[in-house]
């Protein structure tokens, strides 16, 4: 069976993280957590965490480098370590845990497997999803048009940080992005790279709707506008031009809404 490293980027979710973690190692043995600079006990609770159980690794940036910085760091440890493939999700509480079987078995699957699975919470919809804030709803549903015309893709979810990667897609992409715009460079780079991409209905949950992306970015019409540059920077780093015939994403079929509303 292949070998997946869960990781879980963490900035200040002392609330959160024990719970969250009991969790995970429910459903994956081997789980690395990327402390991203915690200022609020966080790293109290991991460092309890590990003199007591053990059973967590934990990576801790000295200070805040940032979202897309964490699971950077992520990446180069699954590819140090020889796993082959990674999951990523988030330590907020808006993923759930006991989907990381799903993702697995998909990147996994000699047949329907692919180099990246991403959660979507669009392509279906769950009893209890939340409605997301207008602001983040729109510029979401914007950014995955303009992703899907601009790489030839047929993605649902631009942003949703619920992932699993194989060993190649890991080595193929070169994360420079420390922000929350780091998944719009993962997609520049994996369409340049041929990469197959599978997307699997995830709920969407919002527990935190005052989350600050970091001062001028609060405001949608200048975070719109870096996500536009982030794209323009990433296709331009790879030189990227679409195929003639471009190839669509592995998902996605007849239930696809390409508009569907989503957040970031």
């Amino acid at each position: 069976m292949p070998r997946f490293l869960t990781a879980l980027p963490v900035f200040n979710e002392a609330t959160h993280v024990d719970g969250v973690l009991d969790e995970v190692l429910r459903h994956t043995a081997d789980v690395c957590v990327v402390d991203d600079g915690s200022t609020d006990g966080t790293a109290r609770i991991l460092a309890d965490r590990i003199e007591a159980r053990g059973d967590v690794r934990v990576v801790r940036h000295p200070r805040n480098l940032g979202y897309g910085a964490a699971l950077a760091t992520a990446f180069r440890e699954a590819l140090a370590g020889g796993w082959d493939g990674l999951v990523t999700i988030d330590c907020d509480g808006q993923h759930q845990p006991r989907l990381i079987p799903e993702f697995l078995a998909l990147a996994s699957d000699p047949v329907r497997g692919a180099d990246i699975v991403s959660g979507s919470r669009y392509l279906r919809r769950f009893p209890g999803d939340s409605q997301p804030p207008e602001a983040r709803r729109r510029i979401n549903a914007t950014i995955t048009a303009e992703i899907n015309a601009r790489l030839g893709l047929s993605i649902t979810d631009a942003f949703c940080g619920f992932k699993a990667y194989s060993r190649r897609a890991l080595a193929a992409l070169a994360i420079t992005e420390t922000g929350y715009a780091m998944p719009l460079e993962v997609w520049v780079q994996a369409a340049a790279a041929g990469l197959s991409i599978v997307e699997l209905p995830v709920p969407l949950l919002y527990l935190d709707l005052s989350r600050s992306f970091g001062g001028a970015l609060d405001d949608a019409e200048t975070r719109l506008a870096h996500y536009r540059a982030v794209l323009d920077r990433a296709e331009a780093a790879v030189g990227w031009r679409l195929p003639a015939a471009p190839p669509l994403s592995a998902a996605n079929r007849a239930s696809q809404d390409p508009l569907a509303a989503a957040h970031c």
